[in-house]
């Protein structure tokens, strides 16, 4: 009976709740970005697949060449996307709308590429304009090296989030106890924040700033010499 009744009373013991306070830390920090990332093509359309190809190859080596030029690396340069697709147009009568026939073929060549100095990218955007490149997909500021920024401030959220818990503690009249368990969300960036201009005479560009942001989630024991006894 005795050995029951002990066992019983471990079981109940493990079914206590543990006095923890659980907190998440946060930190951010605003970055001027170090490169740009530029998404361009070349598009064109005949009556012929092979001949709107050609045109588009043509426009592209003059583009990758005046990118060369300009001093971008090879390796900042890939190619996204080559397409030929026909356009079709409508025969016949207006009741006839599955009835359509190819009119002519459209080809496009898209490339990305890393401009890693801000300072010339109005003028690249100019030059690449004037080469060829008559589609323009988008632009995405950036940073070279993304982890050393979140090193920057893995820290610093580690910090907030003990100031966190330090508060959480005296306002419950607790001695806070050492760390059980860290946990690393880790974090986001790239998003722009205050816009300031980048020097270009060819192209206005602004490169602005990059948000990053860290998130941890921390978990500490209450001092046992605060358990209610």
């Amino acid at each position: 009976l005795v050995v029951v009744l002990s066992g019983s009373f471990g079981w109940a013991a493990d079914l206590s709740p543990k006095r923890q306070i659980a907190v998440t830390g946060e930190a951010s920090i605003q970055v001027p970005p170090s490169l740009a990332l530029i998404t361009l093509g070349v598009t064109d359309e005949s009556d012929q697949a092979v001949d709107a190809m050609r045109t588009v190859s043509k426009s592209m080596v003059a583009v990758i060449d005046r990118l060369h030029r300009a001093g971008i690396d090879p390796e900042d340069m890939q190619t996204q996307q080559i397409s030929v697709s026909p356009n079709r147009a409508r025969a016949g009568s207006l009741s006839s709308s599955n009835d359509r026939k190819i009119s002519s073929f459209s080809a496009s060549n898209t490339l990305q590429v890393r401009v890693r100095d801000l300072d010339e990218l109005g003028e690249i955007l100019d030059q690449v304009l004037q080469a060829g490149a008559n589609e323009f997909r988008g632009l995405q500021f950036g940073v070279s090296d993304p982890a050393e920024v979140q090193n920057q401030i893995r820290g610093t959220a580690v910090k907030d989030a003990i100031r966190k818990a330090e508060q959480l503690a005296n306002a419950a009249g607790v001695t806070l106890g050492p760390v059980m368990s860290i946990t690393d969300h880790g974090g986001g960036g790239g998003r722009p924040m205050a816009m300031e201009m980048a020097r270009s005479s060819a192209m206005p560009v602004e490169a602005g700033k990059l948000s990053f942001s860290h998130n941890v989630s921390v978990v500490f024991a209450i001092s046992p010499s605060e358990e209610v006894k």
